[in-house]
């Protein structure tokens, strides 16, 4: 990276104090808060519609946390390489990064629609899925695969704008998208208003109508001079140095969430055996309702992740490297907290959560057990969540990936499958495997973060 090339618009000092770490993080908060809630919507409603919804919406879940850890090829590196130009006041290689990202993140989008299209018949028969659950899964898989050219787009342009500090953009994008998707899918599935009647499906076709929604929002967002990073049309001309960084930094953090989603399809695939070695609806919902609901556990981790990962981005491109090294602590303390309050949530109110949350009592009997053990792994998570976002925020995204195979190939599904199905613990035994993977891969980042190797890399 070439020395600070300060202009006349140079971007401001960077604040990484408690309270500026507690300001950057509060909008991403907010962004993770909506995309809960429009998730969470999404199960209330397949609740209302029973178990194989559920399990349709469960899967497209799983298939698009996929296409989104995917996209990170594009938007890991984005976010490391604007951070590390804006605070080195590079604002042009900035905008050149975010243009270069942006037509990356348009092509990728295409390549994962295209990659969900040919795996929606195969996911669902592989996991067992009986002949009805399995053709409403399937035509679901195949709706939702195309919002993902839109998410691939909005993902990258998000990740370059928090690369500049901008929490606020992403927030607004996502809020408006958010309320495009309610409207839409309960329009879609009850037949409200000029909608048309299509129950399930009208789920997935309201959130790809959101995505859309989302991308062009996004689009004109970053083409208009309205922001501080503005994407330019003169700059829209492949740069191949460019590119190469942007995947450099990006590939094996696209390559750890594509082994993690393998270790987790195959978890999947322990949970779908649980009942005697077949299928189970129920069972396989409650595990859905338990991940979605324990989702919001994960919110401030995320969003102090985020911001922690532009903060220490930007501090290394400016040279301020012991300052760099103080904000993931300041981070963890503040997000800290609410994972504490979850754990004692989880445990002590399992009952009348999946009361809430689905109408089978199988459902629940199956879920709470488990879910009063999920409680356990709240504060490992909170430690990985915003340790594993701070490596990658300064471009260590290697040691994530080797944590991610450790964790999830060797941990993860070994333990569920020897606890759920061999000792037959059902859905509890085989949370035991995803809490032994999170409980190691927290401990491995912590050293890693400790060890201060991530501060001597070049991006």
């Amino acid at each position: 990276m070439r020395g600070p090339q300060l202009d006349a618009q140079a971007p401001p000092s960077i604040d990484s104090s408690h309270w500026g770490v507690f300001i950057l993080s509060m909008p991403v908060l907010a962004e993770q808060l909506l995309h809960f809630f429009v998730s969470f919507f999404d199960t209330y409603l397949s609740g209302r519609l029973g178990a194989t919804a559920t399990s349709a919406v469960g899967i497209s879940a799983y298939m698009s946390w996929m296409a989104s850890m995917l996209a990170g090829l594009v938007g890991v590196g984005t976010s490391a390489l604007v951070a590390r130009a804006w605070g080195a006041s590079q604002r042009d290689e900035a905008e050149q990064i975010a243009t270069q990202a942006l037509m990356l993140a348009a092509g990728l989008g295409l390549l994962i629609c295209g990659l969900l299209q040919a795996l929606a018949s195969f996911m669902p028969a592989f996991l067992g899925m009986d002949a009805e659950t399995r053709i409403v899964a399937e035509r679901y898989l195949r709706i939702d695969a195309i919002g993902q050219i839109f998410a691939a787009f909005t993902f990258a342009g998000s990740a370059a704008l928090r690369g500049t500090g901008d929490m606020r953009t992403p927030l607004l994008v996502l809020g408006l998208t958010n309320v495009v998707n309610v409207i839409a899918s309960v329009g879609l599935v009850y037949g409200t208003g000029p909608f048309p009647r299509l129950g399930i499906d009208g789920i997935v076709i309201g959130t790809v109508i959101a995505q859309g929604t989302g991308a062009v929002l996004m689009g004109v967002a970053m083409t208009s001079g309205w922001l501080h990073l503005t994407v330019k049309f003169s700059n829209m001309k492949w740069r191949g140095d460019l590119v190469r960084r942007i995947l450099h930094v990006g590939a094996p953090a696209a390559l750890d969430g594509l082994v993690t989603f393998i270790g987790h399809f195959a978890f999947l695939m322990v949970i779908s055996r649980l009942a005697g070695g077949g299928f189970s609806g129920p069972i396989f919902a409650a595990h859905i309702v338990g991940v979605r609901v324990e989702s919001i556990s994960y919110l401030p981790s995320v969003a102090w992740g985020i911001a922690s990962a532009s903060l220490t981005g930007r501090l290394l491109g400016a040279g301020q490297i012991a300052e760099a090294g103080r904000v993931a602590p300041r981070a963890l303390t503040q997000s800290l907290g609410w994972a504490v309050f979850c754990t004692f949530v989880f445990y002590f109110f399992a009952p009348q959560i999946y009361a809430a949350m689905h109408t089978d009592p199988e459902v629940a009997l199956a879920g709470i057990p488990a879910f009063q053990l999920m409680a356990a792994y709240q504060i490992p998570n909170a430690f990985l969540l915003v340790f594993v976002a701070t490596l990658r925020g300064a471009g260590d995204t290697r040691f994530p990936l080797y944590a991610a195979i450790l964790g999830v190939l060797c941990l993860r599904v070994p333990v569920a499958y020897l606890c759920g199905v061999v000792y037959g613990a059902g859905l509890w035994g085989a949370w035991l495997g995803m809490g032994a993977d999170n409980t190691c891969r927290a401990a491995l980042v912590i050293w890693r973060y400790r060890s201060r190797q991530w501060a001597k890399l070049k991006v």
